[in-house]
């Protein structure tokens, strides 16, 4: 007796080692109930120790009825010196340490303070599994109250959650799956069922999903002879060190035939070894398959909010009996908390056994080896096809960015040289060419001397030189090459990953529906049944039995889904809520930006004002910077917020199948995220310095702030800050710091939360967690979207406004060097292992990265011809200059104003700041002087600028387009080797088949003979030649079965 009431007692060696598992029976005095049933059961381990091994230790445990036992007085703890989970390889394989876990469910449960059993770990038998009904609790969850006598008040909501498990578990197993559960666990509350998928079922799923695997029949790719083998030898040679060191990574000579699994063909596959045929990837995405289409139909209590039995609607109970829930309804209900595939194991310890994991950890996630190749089938074999693509997608991208990154400094590097060159410039700075400018606000501001902008001036010809159209037109070749370039390097991995001739299944997977459009279909047909009632009461009795046996059927869960569909009507109001809102949203964008240019105009009205001589000569400067930081955090709050209003936009519309819920939702988000990052700078490129007016009319908002205008270089310096500030401020606070930040953060928050709801016991603190419990506390995989849009945005920055910024490639490049081992070690090490998925493309993406190259040439003809003054410079060349040269140029831009013709109230207060009078004011505009006719009035010259800007703008977008289009055309979308390789193995193919069929009709050939030969026999040997027909017959047909 210690000092807590507790009798520890010894128990002899009988009382365990007699004992079906390896642990100790425990029954309360106070609850003893038939010993066939098993009412606390501790765990079974993986090893089978012997009984002298096994080291019994009495523990005293206080407070036992806080996790929901009854106190007793007698507590036995069973320790073992040696680990028991080592031969299960911490979680990775059943108890026996023989199966392997395919997958894993997670769910929360409660213990109810009538409970009286505890069950922990139980390994469901896979005979008496089998003979399980649908009504019956799954085996090892005896000691089960009866619900239906008297108990204590609980939470029928988890009960109901308790019975659409079993029932769900217990559909697994019929389907062929094995399960075990664990409730031991480390974390408080929280229990796993352990999945594994048999030979026989792994069979059974990959003939119904057409899966290729590799055959016996192994074949030579083929190689280049001559020149070009030696070229490779070299090219192989140099780039040997930045080459992974993967197995999967080493150029292959020779290459398996693959075709779809077939059990009946099984001799043509190679199965040599039975354990690795069937990858942890394609086990996972078999069993996913079973868990999607398995359902749950039946539940004891609703599923709704009540504390009891509440009455229910004739119409919500038949919605609950015929509604039927896979793996995502059943999430999404929260009956299951989490399901997911596990990781091989650990990936740090230097102890640990080799994996793929960790050689993905070595040789991928690490920012040690930035500068080599990714081992792309090394990442699809363990993440599957479509992240085995986008990761694939990522490294041409970046490859790509290399020559237009050369390309981009080059130009750069031309207009530093030429700098001191550009007669503009030069004028604009030369001291002695003393011209006035008129103020840039109202009374506040004062005259001004152009050349104070030399700085702006001379900066702006690093970015607005001749070299830069050269660059756009680069630049939008670049981007169809670019096209060209993936449409072959994906048509390799086809070939390599036998993902030719995946149409089939595509199709077949794009019209499976959705559950929530399933149940919303439910709920319509309901609905009409439910009105067909009530008209049936009214009508005749033939049409009321037609409604019952119509009922009746819904009563044993046949789907109405088949007949019915969701039509526009049904969606109108979803449809109705997304016009509304994708407008709200676009014009909230527009308000902010409009936010943000009364920001500047009125800080560059105040720092005017300003007492210190530094504030005044560094308005635009001050002006400009402060507010593109401002436009960047609004930028990124927003991109948050739209992405969330995206999802919820797409949910409330109810696309039928994956597939177009997934590209609704693509569309809408990038073209929110879309308006949201370039609005800015559309302004900036196409608005700003536009609509002014001029000295004497210029143009108000709201009656008080002027228009803002351009620097007399021009708004093409002002565009590359905006540009470069925003571009770099989002790939590295949102793509990068958000990246590491966020998931580090909701780790913690996850550990915290976790920490503070399970007991503090120092056995299970010590003990090392289940593979699946270290897996559960990482972050869900989210999908690919997020990791596509930021790329599309950062392409649109590279092409859009290009001749605007020629080094934009540059650092793109150098952000997606990081990015990769980013994305890389977040996969690998943060996220859960997401269920592979097979794919041949990038879906949707590829058609928005066109829309977005052919966007780019009419912004950047636009930006060349509007934006900067290459097509003025051009014109004054040609047309105006006097020596053939750029001289006068500048003085040829600006036209004259009388400061005597100010309205009231507008001069400036201090027209004597510049130290004498003004008379003549310059502005940059085409108009006509004060002493012409048409004094103010817009000049022929305007016209003729114009003429050749719109001249220009068609020119270059149809000429670059043309040559866009023929760099499409002249490169073919498959390479020739690989088309070759790919006859080549249907002709394999045939020609297999070809010699299985010759196989099997000289098989039956020598059957015939052998039965002719024994009929023969039979008939010489005869005893009775007179014996009757039936006799020989009979004598015949026992010789034919001996043969």
């Amino acid at each position: 007796m210690d000092k807590d009431g507790i009798d520890l007692h010894r128990i002899p060696h009988k009382s365990y080692t007699d004992s079906g598992f390896h642990g100790i029976e425990f029954l309360p005095e106070d609850f003893r109930v038939d010993p066939n049933e098993t009412t606390m059961r501790m765990n079974e381990k993986c090893s089978s120790l012997p009984a002298e091994e096994k080291g019994i230790h009495i523990i005293n445990i206080r407070a036992i009825e806080d996790i929901g036992y009854v106190r007793t007085e007698s507590t036995i703890l069973n320790s073992f010196s040696q680990d028991p989970d080592a031969n299960c390889k911490y979680g990775l394989y059943f108890r026996d340490g023989k199966k392997k876990v395919d997958y894993i469910l997670v769910y929360h449960y409660k213990k109810s303070s009538f409970s009286r059993t505890l069950t922990r770990r139980i390994h469901i038998n896979d005979l008496g599994a089998r003979s399980v009904k649908h009504d019956q609790p799954l085996p090892g969850k005896g000691g089960e109250m009866n619900m239906d006598e008297k108990e204590p008040h609980m939470d029928y909501h988890e009960d109901d959650k308790r019975f659409r498990r079993e029932e769900y578990e217990s559909n697994l197993i019929q389907a062929g799956l094995e399960l075990e559960r664990d409730e031991d666990t480390k974390i408080h509350g929280v229990g796993f069922v352990k999945i594994h998928a048999p030979w026989s079922v792994l069979c059974r799923e990959a003939e119904f999903m057409k899966l290729k695997m590799p055959t016996k029949k192994v074949y030579q790719i083929h190689q280049p002879n001559g020149l070009l083998r030696k070229i490779n030898s070299v090219i192989q040679k140099i780039t040997e060190p930045i080459q992974p060191k993967v197995a999967e990574h080493k150029q292959q000579t020779v290459k398996r035939l693959s075709y779809p699994f077939s059990r009946e063909k099984q001799h043509l596959f190679d199965l040599s070894d039975r354990e690795s045929f069937f990858d942890s990837k394609t086990r996972s995405t078999i069993v996913y398959e079973i868990l999607k289409r398995t359902t749950c139909t039946k539940a004891k209590y609703s599923m709704g909010n009540g504390e009891g039995r509440k009455k229910e609607t004739t119409l919500l109970n038949k919605r609950r009996k015929c509604d039927k829930y896979g793996i995502t309804s059943l999430l999404a209900n929260g009956v299951y908390s989490a399901a997911y595939p596990l990781h091989d194991g650990d990936y740090e310890d230097e102890y640990v056994e080799a994996n793929d994991r960790k050689l993905l950890c070595e040789e991928w996630a690490n920012y040690g080896v930035f500068y080599k190749y990714q081992p792309i089938d090394l990442v699809r074999k363990y993440f599957g096809e479509k992240i085995g693509l986008y990761f694939a997608w990522l490294g041409v991208y970046t490859q790509m960015l290399i020559p237009a990154s050369i390309v981009g400094i080059i130009v750069f590097l031309y207009g530093c040289a030429t700098m001191n060159e550009n007669i503009p410039s030069m004028e604009m700075c030369d001291q002695k060419i003393n011209i006035t400018m008129c103020p840039l606000c109202d009374r506040t501001c004062s005259y001004w001397k152009m050349s104070s902008a030399c700085d702006t001036a001379r900066a702006s010809h690093l970015f607005d030189n001749p070299a830069t159209v050269f660059f756009s037109v680069f630049m939008a070749l670049w981007a169809a090459t670019f096209m060209e370039h993936w449409k072959r390097k994906q048509m390799r991995l086809n070939y390599r990953w036998d993902l030719t001739g995946f149409e089939e299944e595509e199709e077949a997977v794009k019209d499976h529906p959705r559950a929530e459009y399933e149940a919303k279909v439910l709920e319509k047909s309901l609905r009409k049944e439910y009105r067909n009632k009530e008209k049936g009461q009214q009508l005749p009795e033939e049409a009321a039995n037609k409604w019952r046996q119509r009922v009746k059927k819904v009563m044993a869960g046949v789907k109405l889904t088949e007949k019915e569909k969701l039509t526009w009507k049904d969606r109108f109001p979803a449809y109705f809520t997304n016009f509304v809102s994708i407008i709200f949203m676009i014009g909230l964008t527009f308000a902010i930006v409009f936010g943000v240019i009364i920001y500047r105009i009125s800080t560059a009205a105040a720092l005017a004002i300003s007492s210190s001589p530094a504030g005044r000569s560094n308005i635009r400067v001050t002006v400009t910077a402060t507010a593109v930081i401002i436009n960047l955090v609004v930028i990124i709050i927003l991109d948050e917020v739209y992405g969330c209003i995206a999802r919820w936009l797409t949910q409330i519309e109810v696309p039928k199948t994956d597939k177009s819920f997934e590209e609704r939702l693509i569309f809408k988000a990038f073209l929110l995220k879309f308006v949201n990052a370039y609005t800015p700078i559309f302004y900036v490129a196409f608005f700003k310095g536009r609509f002014v007016g001029r000295p004497g009319d210029y143009v108000y908002i709201f009656h008080s702030f002027r228009m803002e205008e351009c620097a007399p270089g021009g708004c093409l310096m002002e565009l590359c800050i905006q540009l470069s500030i925003i571009m770099l401020g989002k790939q590295l606070i949102q793509n990068n710091l958000f990246e590491i930040g966020i998931p580090k953060m909701k780790k913690l928050i996850r550990y915290l939360k976790l920490k503070r709801r399970q007991p503090v016991d120092h056995e299970e603190y010590f003990k090392k967690k289940q593979r699946y419990e270290v897996d559960y506390n990482l972050e869900p995989f989210a999908g690919l979207t997020p990791e596509y849009m930021e790329m599309i945005i950062q392409f649109g920055f590279v092409t859009l406004f290009v001749a605007s910024f020629p080094l934009a490639p540059l650092f793109a490049l150098l952000n997606n060097i990081i990015e990769i081992r980013l994305d890389a070690k977040k996969f690998v090490t943060e996220l859960r292992r997401p269920v592979a998925v097979r794919a041949k493309d990038i879906g949707i993406w590829y058609n928005i990265l066109r829309g977005v190259g052919k966007l780019a040439v009419i912004i950047n003809a636009f930006v060349i011809s509007f934006t900067s003054d290459f097509i003025p410079r051009l014109v004054y060349l040609y047309t105006y200059s006097e020596n053939g040269t750029m001289h006068g140029f500048v003085n040829h831009t600006l036209s004259y104003f009388n400061v005597s013709d100010f309205q009231e109230g507008t001069a400036p207060n201090d027209p004597l700041e510049l130290g004498y009078p003004v008379q003549m004011c310059r502005y940059k505009d085409y108009r006509e002087p004060p002493w012409s006719e048409n004094k103010y009035e817009i000049a022929k010259d305007f016209w003729a600028v114009l003429a050749a800007r719109l001249a220009f703008v068609i020119v270059f977008q149809n000429l670059v387009m043309f040559m866009s289009d023929f760099v499409d055309w002249i490169i073919p979308d498959i390479p020739k080797d690989i088309s070759q390789q790919i006859h080549k193995e249907k002709v394999l193919m045939v020609e297999v088949f070809m010699k299985e069929e010759q196989g099997k009709l000289q098989l039956l050939e020598t059957w015939r003979d052998k039965d002719k030969k024994k009929g023969e026999n039979c008939n010489n040997h005869s005893p009775r030649p007179s014996v009757s027909h039936r006799g020989s017959v009979s004598s015949c047909h026992s010789c034919h079965v001996e043969v």
